[in-house]
């Protein structure tokens, strides 16, 4: 999928694309300071520990200067125990300084997009209802489905990209796809 380019007050001001190795250390940078030291205990992590990134779903948002400024990625999980593949969301996060600019919103519309163009069948996350309810999350789905470790259950919602993918899922999600080589876990921490 070619890259996404966003607006803020008229002029070009970011760019959406896939993340690349080098972004690592900016991208984890932009995290603390999104998201704050506590980020790492949440049960999305424990999901995404030691995991690649769902092949080819992973990006970030550029500024005109090329400094990043946004990240999404998604993950490939198990919805349940009948092990329905799925992916979970997260994070997402965008500069402080740039909140309320449309590069999250733009990070989230091209990452579901690209999640349905690879034949993905349905996206869970852990975030505020009300803001992914525009992206068409609900927690309809979600109910007799639960996360490894203690979250908040209003909050985990789900967004169906076949429609029936989640009907009857239950049970708790697990992790799947690719695990990340002893060597990259030294530099990932």
């Amino acid at each position: 999928m070619s890259p996404t380019r966003g607006e803020i007050g008229g002029g070009l001001a970011f760019v959406v694309t896939a993340e690349v190795v080098g972004d690592v250390a900016a991208r984890e940078a932009l995290l603390d300071r999104a998201m704050g030291p506590g980020r790492k205990r949440k049960s999305s992590e424990k999901l995404r520990r030691c995991r690649k990134p769902s092949e080819g779903l992973a990006f970030v948002a550029r500024d005109v200067d090329g400094r990043l400024v946004g990240t999404v990625r998604l993950w490939n999980v198990a919805a349940g125990r009948d092990g329905r593949p799925a992916l979970l969301l997260g994070p997402l996060a965008v500069d402080p300084a740039l909140k309320s600019a449309g590069i999250g919103s733009e990070l989230m519309r091209h990452a579901v997009e690209e999640a349905r163009r690879l034949g993905h069948s349905a996206i869970l996350l852990v975030g505020d209802a009300p803001y992914y309810a525009r992206f068409g999350f609900s927690a309809e789905k979600t109910g007799r489905l639960s996360m490894p470790g203690p979250y908040e259950r209003h909050r985990f919602l789900a967004l169906e990209l076949e429609p029936g993918a989640l009907d009857g899922a239950h049970g708790v999600l697990r992790a799947t796809g690719r695990k990340l080589a002893a060597k990259a876990l030294w530099t990932v921490a």
